[in-house]
């Protein structure tokens, strides 16, 4: 089984989005799709009441995910980390015991070419409208690596 962990700053808006939206492209039998948080302020929380709404309109259901913070030992268990920006790559490559840690971690946005910002924005202290923006460069990132996903694990 292939594994796949998103990550983002706090685990409640941009990587539960990210983990719902994967999930929903990929077959649970030949993938595991989990998310985590750099920081541990939401440890056990669940997702922001915005991204469950925004992930709802799009029939994705992301409300049972609980936050949780990344830890040396994902880099065990996964075997792709994708982070949400260049501050979430910089947290957990601290982490990194070696290269092949390092080898594992990839910004998100950059499977898709059709992006110049790698970034994907914080929306917390935004509106639904900053939700609804992430949830749509998420789900084109998360449509183009389902289908490599996908294509890689025949």
């Amino acid at each position: 089984m292939t594994s796949i962990l998103m990550v983002c700053l706090g685990n409640i808006c941009r990587s539960p989005l990210a983990h719902g939206i994967l999930q929903s492209k990929l077959s649970q039998d030949h993938f595991y799709v989990d998310s985590a948080g750099t920081a541990n302020y939401h440890v056990g929380d669940s997702p922001d009441s915005r991204s469950i709404a925004v992930a709802k309109s799009h029939g994705i259901d992301i409300s049972n995910q609980r936050g949780r913070q990344f830890k040396v030992s994902d880099f065990d268990t996964f075997d792709y980390i994708y982070v949400m920006d260049q501050s979430n790559f910089d947290n957990v490559a601290k982490l990194a015991r070696n290269n092949k840690d390092i080898a594992k971690i990839k910004l998100i946005l950059e499977v898709d070419s059709s992006v110049n910002n790698k970034r994907v924005p914080d929306p917390y202290y935004g509106e639904i409208l900053d939700f609804e923006h992430v949830f749509s460069l998420l789900d084109s990132a998360c449509e183009i690596l389902s289908k490599e996903l996908t294509n890689s694990s025949r």
